[in-house]
């Protein structure tokens, strides 16, 4: 028997007893003739304590950290008790000890407070995965796994695993393809996701599916995205969209309870995606803080019967408020006493090449009731002051505006409000708060194409009383300066994302189920007949044998957990990631293959 307990749970209360454990060495202190070791295993750390009769062993047999070893002794009191160790008030008084294997110097110290940078340690990945810190993100991983299966279990949903190697049919991200060697030249794909396979298996009457799945996406990468990254994937049969939310509003709370210990009783807010870009320029909001946006532009064109608020904006002949596309202020509470050098900082961040922005526009609503701005030879202190009412603006408050094209003016207003919530402390990671975005646009305009794209998949249903919309019109654009005139411009998706704390955690859809609606939304893609028969012929014939309504989700796995982990990165809740680049530096891939596996796989490299 290598050990009798496991270096995290021995306590008071075994004091007195022999034990035998084994693990890693991860500290020695050495005292004259006394040495204490810190001993390591999955599960914790025990302090052992190698006394003089240990003496003449240690001189023939030294340790070393990272050394596996088994000792034997006796529980004792520890004298210097450490509260922040499970095994803090106990040590082990060594009799005997056993090298198991001896191990070089690690190129880091494997501890919480670690040395080695990201790419060190994602090359020694091995060394990486022994720190605690990283336990715990893995069985915290562990844990919504868990849960999540638990609970859909209870729910009736079934857990099928569907096919790695299918039929490339690249819509959105690049495809990771495999070459057959059985079939030369010719290609598998691995799965963006197990989409057309679920809607089989509710053709097939599977009518609650699960996986907690693979799935893989040929894109450029960031912290929180992997080339291949983990689903909770789920569909079910015979639902409508309520049913959906209501489902998974319950697995996400489940997920709380058991992993975080918080019982999230909230009703969990919905937002339309218009409301959701107006308020707060994207469609992933973080609610957890207001900082809402104004927008000036639409808040005059709405009060046209207000002629002196909107002539006053004009006359003011500031060119870059009456030049722009649009104006978005967002009222800062308490910040009006903000320096020079601080408003001077937030220009400079608009300004850098990610947030691409000229430069920023502040009004401060001093607490003494008087106004001052970046733009006082425009603006009148009486403006001022009619501007901060139209922006909602309290006395105290710093009213920051951005103006210019209309998408990365929304853009860079959205990214600056989470950067003042950010600075003022409003976004803790320890507050978790839950949204639904829905009615989504359907489709999207490519400008350089002349064309309809789908905003989620094209197997995503328009709102029950618009089908009839999409059916009765032509999909073809033939006036391209006036696309949003287009019947199909205004088609809302039956669709949903959840969101939390600002980043989308779950999205989904009820699909569409017969086959009419499905080749017009092909057609609608710019797909012809021959095309969507070619790439999708097999969904198309299954709906001809009774295919039922049916709608599904599928959470983020990875980051729902760096989210609940507190981090920023998912690569810190995956065992072996990859890095920026698509690499694993442990592994050395991708790498070259020999010139007989090309061969074999009738394939010839380009120079």
């Amino acid at each position: 028997m290598y050990r009798t307990h496991t270096c995290g749970e021995l306590s008071a209360s075994h004091i007195g007893s022999e034990v035998t454990l084994a693990g890693w060495i991860q500290t020695i202190r050495k005292f004259g003739s006394i040495n204490f070791i810190d001993l390591r295993d999955r599960y914790g750390i025990t302090q052992l304590l190698l006394g003089e009769n240990l003496t003449d062993q240690l001189a023939s047999q030294p340790l070393g950290r990272e050394f596996v070893i088994q000792v034997q002794g006796k529980v004792i009191e520890r004298t210097n008790k450490n509260p922040q160790l499970p095994t803090g008030d106990i040590e082990i008084d060594v009799t005997s000890y056993t090298i198991l294997n001896k191990a070089i110097t690690p190129p880091f110290t494997i501890q919480d407070d670690t040395d080695g940078g990201d790419d060190l340690r994602m090359k020694f990945r091995y060394l990486d995965l022994r720190r605690q810190a990283v336990r715990k993100n893995l069985e915290l991983r562990y844990a919504v796994n868990r849960s999540a299966r638990n609970y859909l279990h209870e729910n009736h949903f079934i857990d099928i695993e569907t096919p790695f190697l299918i039929k490339s049919t690249p819509e959105g991200a690049r495809d990771f393809v495999v070459p057959s060697r059985m079939n030369g030249g010719q290609f598998y794909a691995l799965p963006q996701s197990p989409q057309t396979f679920k809607q089989l298996l509710m053709v097939s009457g599977y009518d609650r599916y699960y996986q907690i799945v693979k799935c893989f996406r040929d894109e450029d990468l960031r912290a929180d995205r992997q080339p291949e990254f983990t689903q909770i994937d789920c569909e079910m049969s015979f639902v409508e969209q309520e049913d959906i939310l209501q489902m998974f509003e319950g697995l996400v709370k489940r997920i709380f309870k058991d992993v975080k210990g918080i019982d999230y009783t909230d009703k969990v807010a919905r937002m339309t995606w218009n409301d959701a870009m107006l308020q707060y320029g994207n469609d992933k909001p973080d609610i957890r803080f207001g900082l809402k946006l104004a927008n000036l532009k639409t808040i005059f064109e709405a009060q046209s019967g207000d002629a002196s608020a909107k002539a006053m904006f004009e006359a003011a002949g500031f060119k870059v408020f009456n030049d722009a596309e649009t104006v978005l202020a967002i009222s800062i509470p308490g910040c009006s006493e903000y320096s020079r050098k601080q408003t001077d900082e937030l220009t400079e961040w608009v300004k850098r090449p990610q947030i691409g922005m000229n430069g920023l526009v502040f009004i401060k609503c001093n607490t003494d009731g008087s106004f001052k701005s970046s733009v006082d030879k425009f603006f009148t202190e009486e403006q001022l002051k009619q501007l901060a009412g139209i922006c909602g603006a309290q006395t105290g408050d710093l009213i920051l505006l951005l103006a210019g094209r209309e998408e990365r003016t929304r853009k860079a207003a959205s990214e600056l409000r989470l950067y003042m919530g950010e600075r003022l402390g409003f976004r803790k990671k320890d507050d978790f708060k839950l949204l639904w975005v829905l009615d989504f646009p359907l489709f999207e305009y490519a400008e350089e194409e002349n064309r309809w794209v789908a905003r989620h998949h094209p197997f995503t249903s328009p709102k029950p009383d618009q089908i009839p919309v999409m059916i009765g019109n032509d999909p073809v654009i033939k006036d391209a300066a006036n696309y949003l005139s287009h019947p199909y411009a205004n088609i809302k998706a039956n669709a949903y994302d959840m969101v939390l704390n600002g980043n989308e955690i779950g999205g989904g859809s009820i699909r569409i189920f017969q086959r009419e609606l499905q080749e017009k939304m092909f057609a609608a893609l710019g797909m012809s007949p021959e095309e969507a028969q070619q790439k999708f012929g097999f969904l198309l014939g299954a709906f001809e044998y009774g295919a039922p309504p049916h709608g599904g989700i599928a959470f983020g796995f990875d980051r729902l957990c760096s989210i609940l982990g507190g981090s920023e990165s998912i690569r810190d809740f995956i065992a072996f990631p990859k890095n920026n680049s698509g690499r694993d530096v442990m592994l050395d891939a991708p790498s070259a293959i020999d010139e007989k596996q090309l061969e074999e796989l009738s394939i010839k490299l380009r120079n």
